[in-house]
C-alpha cells in the first residue's frame, strides 16, 4: 500500500494502491482520513519532603522503619515502588512496590523498612497507566532504639 496525503486539508486525502496477485491488477482508491490525538499531563515531578525515623523499643530495633513524605506534580499516582540500594546507588537491595489511592493533592506517607542501621541510597517511583516519575535521597538510618 502506498498514499500520499494533501497538505491543504487537515483530514489528508490518501490514495492507496493494493496489488491483486492472481491477475496483476491494480484497485485504486480515494479517500479522505481523521485520526485522533490525547495528549495525557502524566506526573511530571516527585519530591521527598520529609524524612522520619519511627522510633522502636529495643526488640524492634533489628528493622528500623522510616516514614517518606512525598508530594508529586501532574497527574495522580495508582502505585508507588521503592528501590533501597547501597550509598553508591549501584548495587539495590530491595524493591517494594504498593498500590496507593490518591484522591485530591498528591501527598503521600510511605513506611519501609531497613534491614539493619546504616546508608543507603532511595529512589521512590510513582506511576499511574501512562507516566512515572523518580526522586532520590540518600538517608542515613539509625536503631530506631527509644531512650
Amino acid at each position: 500500500t502506498s498514499g500520499a496525503s494533501s497538505t491543504s486539508d487537515p483530514s489528508g486525502t490518501v490514495e492507496s494502491v493494493e496489488d491483486n496477485p492472481d491477475g496483476g491488477c491494480h484497485i485504486y482508491r480515494n479517500g479522505y482520513y481523521t485520526s485522533g490525538l490525547t495528549v495525557v499531563e502524566g506526573i511530571l515531578e516527585v519530591n521527598i519532603i520529609q524524612m522520619t525515623s519511627i522510633q522502636m523499643t529495643e526488640s524492634q530495633a533489628e528493622n528500623p522503619l522510616v516514614d517518606f513524605v512525598v508530594t508529586c506534580q501532574g497527574s495522580l499516582p495508582t502505585d508507588v515502588c521503592t528501590v533501597v540500594s547501597d550509598p553508591t546507588c549501584q548495587v539495590s537491595q530491595s524493591v517494594v512496590c504498593d498500590p496507593v489511592v490518591v484522591t485530591e493533592e498528591c501527598l503521600l506517607t510511605i513506611r519501609r523498612a531497613f534491614e539493619e542501621p546504616g546508608t543507603y541510597c532511595i529512589n521512590i517511583t510513582l506511576g499511574d497507566d501512562t507516566s512515572q516519575a523518580l526522586a532520590s535521597a540518600l538517608i542515613s538510618v539509625n536503631g530506631g532504639e527509644s531512650t
